[in-house]
């Protein structure tokens, strides 16, 4: 059978990384672009969707380069869960007290919404049983609500907000669907096994986020899909143009960044433990640190986020904690060790700012070719999820569902830079059947 491929974009919190994987399980390549971020003042940390997306399309197109279009049936994004505004053109507007349209994404590691998230949580809301009894600063509803108060002027101009992980489908198709992981997680919407799912008016009356409510919550999201569904009728020209990719190919609904990689953990094939989801913790590393657990029981607990209803497993309920700032401080143990400075001088010229970092971060880079890694995965027409993971970096790459030729991509890529390392480098590649609820062991260096 001729190969067929698939792309998995991931949006960190400092870079933009892209995926190709063959439908056998293989990885082809892969490419990472940067990102700025806008640091105005303390605890303020903003983005730009423009310059986002074009590091998007710079790491697709260098993925795809050399594919051939009709072979490459379908793409997915994952992404932070920042905050981003557009006005009704899908025109960034500012979220900086500095007044630069540009500067339109709060990231999620912000921290303005301080006394935001104090007030909602003084309102002991039912809907905070949802995120622990206590909803965190770094979620979107606080954040909503210290732009309406602090930049009146931006909220009446901001016509679509998105979580970032949708403003990617939103820009790839122009279809104004929303994740339901996005949405219940960060934005406090409700979901259950009842199908009873929607927006709590009152919860957003009682915060001071009623004109939400207006036509329909198109503001934040009317229609909602669960990851992995098809958005529209896949990319626009328009995308299609930027990406390098061919007008329709398919666009699978987003999911959070850390929820791609506790998917693909969760679906691992490790001998000796037991193939039951819900007995399993996975630790998602990179800026911060992430810790998830699954159940097909409602099970509320003090200060962890959830439960959170078919968000990364349908039908199962996830819980979360985890650390805000495990990858960072790494990240300030280097910058700030003095030999970094005469090892950055050291490497000037003999490669990028990026792999320079990185020698240093994980250590000799000819590590990685000392593993050979063997592929033997195939798709049938079941539903499944495959998570690879190579030296110094993860990825959960696209669950896909097939329907004779028709292959559509459902969940997407997930890359945990360095720290990852730590979990361990060389694990295996498997295959999770959703249908059979069994891991099928496909890889083991």
């Amino acid at each position: 059978m001729e190969s067929i491929y698939f792309v998995g974009v991931d949006v960190g919190t400092g870079s933009a990384r892209a995926a190709i994987v063959s439908s056998n399980g293989k990885l082809i390549n892969m490419a990472t672009c940067p990102i700025k971020t806008f640091n105005p003042r303390p605890n303020f940390f903003e983005q730009s969707s423009d310059d986002i997306w074009s590091a998007v399309c710079n790491v697709v197109k260098t993925v795809t380069k050399d594919v051939p279009e009709e072979k490459i049936k379908g793409i997915g994004f994952d992404a932070t869960c920042s905050l981003v505004a557009l006005d009704e053109h899908g025109r960034p507007v500012t979220v900086s007290l500095t007044g630069n349209d540009e500067q339109n994404v709060i990231l999620w590691m912000d921290h303005r919404a301080e006394a935001e998230s104090a007030f909602i949580n003084s309102t002991k809301d039912e809907m905070l049983r949802y995120v622990g009894g206590k909803i965190s600063l770094e979620m979107e509803t606080p954040k909503m609500l210290w732009m309406k108060k602090n930049m009146p002027t931006s909220w009446l101009r901001a016509k679509m907000l998105f979580d970032l992980p949708d403003f990617l489908t939103w820009r790839a198709t122009r279809s104004q669907s929303r994740s339901l992981c996005s949405l219940v997680c960060k934005w406090n919407y409700k979901a259950g096994p009842d199908g009873n799912n929607g927006w709590n008016a009152e919860f957003f009356n009682k915060i001071g986020l009623s004109d939400l409510s207006e036509d329909n919550w198109r503001k934040i999201g009317t229609h909602v899909k669960p990851p992995g569904d098809p958005v529209a009728l896949g990319l626009t020209a328009e995308a299609a143009n930027e990406l390098g990719l061919s007008p329709k190919t398919p666009v699978g609904t987003s999911i959070i960044d850390a929820h791609a990689g506790g998917l693909g953990m969760i679906g691992c094939s490790v001998p000796g433990v037991p193939n039951k989801f819900s007995s399993r913790l996975s630790l998602i590393c990179g800026t911060s640190t992430c810790h998830m657990a699954i159940s097909d029981k409602e099970i509320t607990v003090d200060g962890v986020w959830g439960p959170y209803y078919s968000v990364m497993i349908p039908r199962f309920w996830l819980s979360e904690g985890g650390q805000s700032a495990t990858g960072k401080l790494l990240d300030h143990i280097i910058n700030s060790h003095p030999a970094t400075a005469s090892i950055m001088h050291q490497l000037t010229g003999k490669m990028s700012s990026s792999q320079a970092y990185s020698t240093i971060f994980v250590g000799p880079s000819d590590i990685a070719s000392k593993k050979e890694f063997a592929s033997g995965c195939s798709i049938s027409d079941q539903e499944h999820s495959c998570l690879a993971r190579f030296p110094w970096k993860s990825f959960a790459v696209s669950r896909c569902k097939t329907s004779g030729n028709d292959f559509r991509p459902i969940f997407i890529f997930r890359s945990r830079g360095s720290c990852s390392s730590v979990l361990g480098n060389y694990s295996s590649l498997s295959v999770w059947n959703q249908t059979h609820n069994r891991s099928t062991h496909v890889i083991r260096p």
